[in-house]
């Protein structure tokens, strides 16, 4: 169950944020963007990484730790640029608009972080160098309660910042919708707007431990609405720029969740084959996966990047 619940875990904590507008008429940044976008920056760069190197830690070893007779002994990953994520997020904490569970949920990840960050090379210069030889795994044994500790205070504040980030997006994205149509109509913006706020929670609500099937159902069927609504005003209004790109990454993103919707109703084990590449961190490569959710949605926020370029 351990590892089950890891992969979940890990595959909602890989989907990339995004803060900005998403009418390329809109060439400035609002403060509030600005701001979120330091946050954003430090899970984008370093919380998958965090969470890759906990995957590959306990692929190997026992819940107990290393013995020193594992028959394969991998290590981990290191994470690096914690000092861009710290100065940013020094830089934006007293801008407004202020948010106080913002400030302080991107206080104690960097905190969390910056704590990981030696320890995670630490464990991996003595397992790459392979001093474990030398020693009898005695080091090993000692880092193995501390790696534990500062993954779990890693990964609780990454979900308390992301937690934070993701009220304040779609706070932020509702009130620019409504904007959008009362000033522009429902035109491309208003689309390109409703497909990525449709993706969005449709994702959160289905990389959960325990999925609501039928809340999931009704969201799919919003979603897939959406995306058949963007579609025919893209090929009604010839000056679009909804193209190929962004349509097919929500395409695909609407059949991986249909073939997840199905497992997680029909109560659908994955294969021994399947199991082994979930929990080797290559949930991407699983049809009906949450990695495999994550990955299309991390390809649609691409194809949206590419669009507003």
């Amino acid at each position: 169950m351990r590892t089950r619940r890891a992969v979940l875990f890990l595959a909602f904590a890989a989907a990339i944020f995004c803060f900005h507008d998403v009418s390329p008429a809109r060439s400035e940044a609002p403060a509030i963007v600005r701001k979120l976008n330091a946050y954003v920056a430090c899970i984008n760069r370093l919380s998958e990484r965090a969470y890759q190197s906990r995957e590959r830690y306990f692929s190997w070893v026992g819940k107990k730790g290393p013995t020193g007779k594992e028959r394969i002994i991998y290590g981990t990953y290191t994470i690096y640029e914690t000092d861009d994520c710290e100065r940013g997020v020094k830089e934006v904490a007293e801008l407004e608009p202020r948010d106080p569970e913002l400030e302080a949920a991107g206080a104690a990840y960097v905190t969390a972080v910056v704590a990981l960050a030696p320890l995670l090379k630490e464990a991996d210069d003595y397992y790459k160098q392979q001093d474990y030889q030398d020693d009898g795994m005695a080091r090993g044994r000692t880092l193995h309660p501390r790696l534990v500790s500062a993954w779990g205070a890693f990964a609780d504040a990454d979900q308390k910042l992301r937690k934070r980030l993701d009220a304040l997006q779609e706070q932020r994205s509702v009130e620019q919708l409504a904007e959008i149509e009362r000033t522009e109509g429902r035109k491309q913006a208003y689309h390109v707007q409703t497909v990525m706020l449709g993706a969005k929670r449709l994702v959160r609500i289905q990389t959960v431990a325990k999925p609501d099937v039928p809340a999931v159902a009704a969201a799919l069927a919003e979603y897939e609405s959406i995306v058949r609504a963007a579609e025919e005003y893209a090929a009604s209004d010839k000056t679009s720029r909804i193209g190929t790109d962004l349509l097919v990454s929500a395409k695909q993103l609407l059949v991986t969740s249909k073939q997840l919707m199905r497992r997680q109703r029909d109560k659908t084990p994955y294969s021994k084959g399947d199991q082994l590449l979930l929990n080797a961190g290559g949930g991407a490569m699983v049809e009906g996966s949450p990695g495999r959710l994550t990955r299309d949605y991390n390809e649609l926020i691409q194809s949206f990047n590419r669009m507003v370029r």
